[in-house]
């Protein structure tokens, strides 16, 4: 049998985004996998020392341990480059490819393949976030021409935290933002169990859910070729 084995780059207090992916490929198991590396995070916010967390250097170390285990693709399964930038995640795919020769994507990079094969440019937007942090996403979006026309933050800072958020919150704050009429709603962290909800939250609302974890799993399965499908159960929009 030939194995499909799928690396994840995870920011180290993350607990939310391996057991939810296993999720996901279960009924693919053993065929498809997925395998993990981490670099420290643990904070997200604007000032210095939060930003720094997303410097390349760690983050290509742990690539360069994925790539030993011999992986078919590597994702950066963290959302920083939406209020970095989206060149950020451009520029660490670039060198990921470059130094270990596996293709490579990101959370941040899916969403917006998504979003620009779905023609979808009015979005909800559910984070964890502080304002600020949720501004700059709001704006780097606007920036791309995609319209935040509602959000929902919770104003955390410790990643650690996020994963802490029980579902009835997730889907409350989904169904705050579909009063605006999306044209879909993104659930944008990899520590928020977005992903068990979608599915139930995408039928009462009749919204497509985009979680972080879903899309970023979607996008290294289509980069090899994979056919990203096989997630349609857990929200229409990876038919």
């Amino acid at each position: 049998m030939k194995r499909t084995l799928i690396g994840m780059l995870t920011p180290s207090s993350n607990t939310v985004l391996e057991p939810v992916t296993a999720l996901l490929l279960a009924d693919s198991y053993p065929r498809i996998t997925a395998h993990f590396a981490r670099f420290r995070v643990t904070t997200i916010s604007l000032d210095t020392s939060s930003l720094g967390q997303f410097d390349q250097a760690p983050i290509l170390a742990a690539a360069d341990l994925l790539a030993d285990a011999r992986v078919d693709v590597i994702a950066w399964n963290g959302t920083s480059a939406s209020w970095l930038g989206f060149e950020r995640d451009e520029a660490l795919c670039g060198e990921i490819e470059a130094r270990t020769g596996t293709p490579a994507t990101s959370a941040i990079l899916g969403l917006n393949d998504l979003l620009a094969r779905s023609g979808a440019r009015r979005i909800g937007l559910v984070s964890p976030y502080v304002k600020d942090v949720q501004d700059r996403i709001v704006e780097n979006y606007r920036d791309a021409g995609i319209e935040v026309v509602a959000e929902s933050h919770l104003g955390i800072s410790d990643n650690h935290a996020f994963s802490e958020v029980d579902e009835n919150t997730i889907e409350r704050m989904c169904r705050d933002v579909a009063a605006s009429a999306p044209d879909a709603i993104v659930i944008l962290c990899t520590n928020l169990r977005g992903a068990v909800i979608a599915p139930r939250i995408e039928a009462e609302l009749g919204v497509p859910i985009l979680d972080s974890v879903a899309f970023t799993l979607w996008k290294a399965l289509d980069l090899i070729g994979e056919d990203g499908g096989l997630l349609r159960r857990w929200g229409s929009s990876y038919a």
